[in-house]
């Protein structure tokens, strides 16, 4: 081989392995639809749901679900290309979305079998032919339970079903597919039938009943669809798992994520996958411009995340239109304001919110998801009162709180009082969240402070009837505990908490806020601001 033949080749490798890398860095992190490992940053889902493998081999049907954008429909779409290729099943990813609002099931049950015939072409289980032929004509009753027996006759191997958006069914169509699938399942030992079926979607099967009205027909038993939900929610990223999907990035394009800024995202997110990935996309491609050689920091993560917060893009805004609904009323309002009495565990709209990723239960504590929801709650349903508030005479008055570069606290609280004096009566009628428009609307009133640089920080505490707040202003800390006040006590009882809550911020002053909720009782005895020494810290007691 010549010298020119050599250096040919030699060239021709550098170009390759230029055109390699640049494909590697082609890869970016995603927030719209399933992930791609030759496209996107992503964590192999298996790690974050466990025992899928068992309850195939054991021919169970049973459930998935999780929150919208939380990787599903990316777990199910690679686990059924890995059981296609490991041979021992023919494994089927089918989509149930497009029957949304598809009641009656004499249409929505030759749809579904429509919609398993296309994906069956497009897939390479053989055969499908032997579904179409089945597929079509006939009662709709029996329609999809035919289809599904004489399509697994045919086969050489057992039939696994993912059916993905399960819970977009409702009312007969609902009711048709689940009888005709349990009816394969309880004959399938005298006949074939599919093997293995999994309902996937954002609600658990138990919450399947909410898609029939009263006065429809019964869903009857759901007996096939034995459920072990801790093992089949898909849960978040943890810390170590970040780490590994930020490091693909760092991998391919040497740019750092800095720890303090990957704990950052960890404790914000609680490792919701969608905001792990929005939040890395808003930092590299708009804050940064994709310039690699700039590290990513804390503070580019906490602009990111205020941004993403204010902006509220489809996945957030989407999950707080369920705020809306009655039965999330019913458990979010009691969280808001500290009182879990009226929350049942166990009751279906306490399951349903926690299966929306709207809440989460902590130690017999429940507190939002993530402290990115909580923000994010709060904002939706107080952004009434920010609308009124940037039009009153109260808005743009943070230059007149500053006092040396403080926050003058005591002036903005008599502000606020002589505000909710004004106006509260009118205000609080206007919340679907009665019970917790008083602190809504003090937090609406504190957003001045955030408006003019700087932040609130809230943290609830569910079952200990308050919510804290840290305002934080040019590297000071004002830590402000509210309550609701229905009976005789006396504000004393609260001092303990707030007392508390100064020690962990490491302050020596704090507010408390009480709204006295008893009835009848007249401004002049509900409205006053005292200031009680103890020990060494200094509290301020403002009545409302």
């Amino acid at each position: 081989m010549n010298l020119e033949n050599l250096v040919k080749i030699k060239v021709q490798t550098i170009i390759l392995r230029i055109f390699v890398k640049n494909l590697k860095m082609a890869r970016y992190f995603n927030v719209a639809g399933p992930c791609n490992e030759a496209k996107h940053y992503m964590i192999e889902a298996s790690s974050r749901l466990t025992g899928i493998t068992e309850l195939i081999d054991h021919e169970q049907y049973f459930v998935i679900h999780a929150p919208r954008q939380s990787g599903k429909t990316t777990f199910l779409m690679d686990l059924t290309n890995r059981i296609n290729r490991e041979g021992k099943y023919y494994a089927l990813y089918c989509s149930l979305e497009a029957l949304q609002g598809v009641e009656d099931a004499k249409e929505g049950i030759p749809a579904i079998v429509d919609g398993i015939a296309t994906t069956l072409q497009l897939s390479n289980i053989p055969q499908w032919e032997e579904f179409a032929k089945n597929a079509s004509g006939g009662n709709y009753t029996f329609l999809l339970l035919r289809a599904l027996t004489f399509f697994c006759i045919s086969l050489d191997k057992p039939l696994v079903i993912f059916f993905d958006e399960a819970d977009c069914l409702s009312e007969g169509t609902l009711i048709s597919f689940l009888r005709q699938l349990r009816n394969g399942y309880n004959t399938r030992s005298m006949t074939p039938f599919v093997h293995s079926v999994a309902l996937v979607g954002m609600r658990n099967i138990r919450d399947f009943k909410a898609k029939i009205r009263p006065d429809s027909e019964s869903l009857g038993s759901a007996s096939p669809f034995n459920i072990v939900t801790e093992t089949l929610t898909l849960k978040n990223f943890t810390q170590e798992e970040i780490i590994k999907l930020y490091a693909q990035h760092t991998g391919d394009t040497g740019q750092v994520f800095e720890p303090e800024a990957i704990e950052l995202v960890f404790r914000q997110t609680q490792g919701q996958p969608w905001l792990v990935n929005a939040i890395a996309r808003e930092v590299i491609v708009k804050m940064l411009a994709s310039d690699y050689t700039k590290p990513i920091t804390a503070e580019l993560v906490h602009q990111a995340i205020q941004t993403i917060i204010l902006r509220r893009d489809t996945h957030i805004d989407s999950l707080l239109e369920r705020l809306k609904e009655e039965r999330v009323r019913r458990v979010m309002e009691p969280v808001i304001i500290g009182e879990l009495s009226g929350v049942d565990s166990q009751s279906d709209d306490y399951r349903y919110t926690t299966d929306l990723g709207l809440i989460k239960a902590v130690d017999g504590v429940i507190m939002p998801s993530s402290p990115i929801y909580a923000e994010v709650i709060i904002r939706t349903l107080n952004a009434n009162s920010q609308k009124d508030l940037d039009e009153s005479k109260y808005a743009h008055r943070m230059p007149r709180y500053l006092k040396n570069g403080r926050i003058d606290m005591t002036y903005l609280m008599q502000d606020f009082q002589s505000f909710w004096r004004e106006n509260s009566e009118i205000w609080i009628e206007r919340y679907q969240y009665k019970e917790a428009a008083p602190q809504l609307i003090m937090q609406a009133f504190l957003q001045r402070v955030v408006n003019g640089g700087g932040e609130i920080i809230r943290e609830f505490a569910a079952g200990y009837r308050r919510i804290d707040l840290c305002v934080k202003y040019e590297g000071q800390k004002y830590p402000i505990e509210l309550k609701l006040r229905r009976s005789t006590q006396t504000e004393e009882n609260s001092y303990s908490q707030i007392l508390d809550y100064m020690d962990t911020l490491g302050v020596k002053e704090g507010w408390l806020v009480i709204f006295d909720r008893r009835i009848n009782m007249d401004w002049d005895t509900k409205v006053y601001l005292k200031t009680e020494k103890i020990n060494d810290r200094t509290l301020t007691i403002v009545g409302c």
